[in-house]
């Protein structure tokens, strides 16, 4: 995957989450090799490096010389330099994390809590906010993030429907949660979330071009390209779970009938494949799935297709043995050099993981983290165009 700084106005707060993401990615490593791998000079991330250290978020280690001269330092993330809280709000209950600057999990929390209504899950997650940042009292706290269903800001679709967090329509989402948790806000629909998680740090890490399918209450993806979601003009891209497939099918709660995710996700399992068990459901429902495989593919051209999300991994893989052989689509090479389809490890954590990287981002640099936030409210943001341009290059 490839980092690149840019050198353009307002670049220096995305510089240096570059500087920091590539250090997290190869470290032990120097300030000349980041240099070559980020675009930037030796001066500008030796600026960087040095603020970072100052800051508490890298640690520098010497080796004993074993000829003339020291050799260079090796720089690495230093996990308890900061600490950021994922949250996940689903149909199902809240999820909540602490995460440290490498991406560890250092204590989950789960709390089952159906249909909840705002305040009763705010009040929850404060609750789970607060004994989480008991684990790491001295603990710098970078921020929380929130990762819930989409889609957001269409009227016919947001809040509507099983899959969705009904009755949270019209509630001030991003000022309720940094009120809950004292902390700095971010949102970000959970396929978004967990497409950026699995890119920092699951199977994602080894690809520049991936789409996220997630298997969640409903169906969703992202597409990640060169470490940025692709996230369409209001934040919405990526709805895959209502495209219209069957011909007549189970009306769905968007208006539509026969979409993908009435019929392939974790809601639908438990309306179906509780009734007919896993291996009857599996096989009923894999040729749509091969035909959304083909769909994915021939819209986004990803180098392979990670399936993911809430959904047990035995399911997912069962699923995907169960389609064999895919349709003929773009991705039918011969110089493939991953699978069409791989079933990530990450399961919950993932979607954690990428929350809580939305704070990390923002934190380090506020406008880099507006990069993925929903809506159209980046559109005006300068660094916007200066970071996509950036991870292209």
């Amino acid at each position: 995957m490839a980092l690149r700084g840019t050198n353009q106005e307002f670049g220096r707060p995305y510089n240096r989450r570059i500087v920091l993401e590539a250090i997290r990615l190869n470290g032990p490593t120097t300030r000349s090799r980041i240099a070559r791998q980020v675009g930037l000079t030796v001066q500008t991330v030796s600026t960087i490096i040095r603020e970072l250290e100052e800051q508490g978020y890298l640690l520098s280690l010497r080796e004993l010389p074993k000829g003339r001269g020291y050799p260079p330092a090796a720089l690495r993330i230093n996990p308890d330099g900061g600490f950021a809280v994922g949250i996940h709000v689903t149909p199902l209950g809240i999820d909540a994390g602490l995460i440290n600057l490498n991406g560890d999990v250092i204590r989950a929390e789960r709390r089952d809590l159906p249909r909840s209504a705002p305040d009763a899950a705010f009040a929850v997650i404060e609750s789970l906010v607060r004994d989480l940042r008991a684990t790491r009292p001295s603990g710098r706290m970078l921020g929380v993030g929130m990762a819930l269903p989409g889609p957001f800001g269409v009227e016919s679709m947001s809040f509507v429907g099983p899959t969705t967090m009904v009755g949270w329509s019209n509630v001030a989402l991003r000022e309720r949660l940094s009120e809950a948790t004292g902390l700095p806000a971010f949102l970000e629909a959970d396929m978004a979330a967990a497409a950026l998680g699995e890119r920092l740090y699951g199977i994602g890490a080894s690809f520049s071009e991936f789409y996220y399918l997630y298997f969640g209450v409903g169906l969703g993806g992202c597409m990640m390209h060169e470490g940025t979601a692709l996230r369409g003009a209001w934040g919405n891209a990526g709805e895959i779970g209502h495209l219209p497939l069957v011909l007549d099918g189970d009306p769905c709660p968007c208006g539509n009938s026969g979409c993908l995710e009435r019929y392939i996700s974790l809601e639908a399992y438990g309306r179906r494949g509780a009734r007919i068990g896993d291996a009857a459901w599996v096989a009923e429902v894999a040729p749509l799935f091969r035909s959304a495989i083909a769909t994915i593919e021939n819209l986004f051209d990803p180098q392979t297709i990670v399936l993911g999300g809430l959904a047990p991994k035995a399911l997912m893989s069962r699923l995907v043995e169960a389609s064999g052989t895919f349709p003929n689509s773009v991705a039918a090479r011969r110089d493939r050099a991953a699978p069409r389809v791989i079933v990530s490890d990450g399961g919950q954590d993932t979607v954690l993981r990428g929350a809580a990287a939305l704070a990390v981002a923002g934190a380090l640099s506020p406008r880099f983290g507006q990069m993925f936030v929903h809506g159209r409210e980046t559109a005006s943001d300068p660094l916007l165009g200066i970071a996509q341009k950036g991870m292209a290059a």
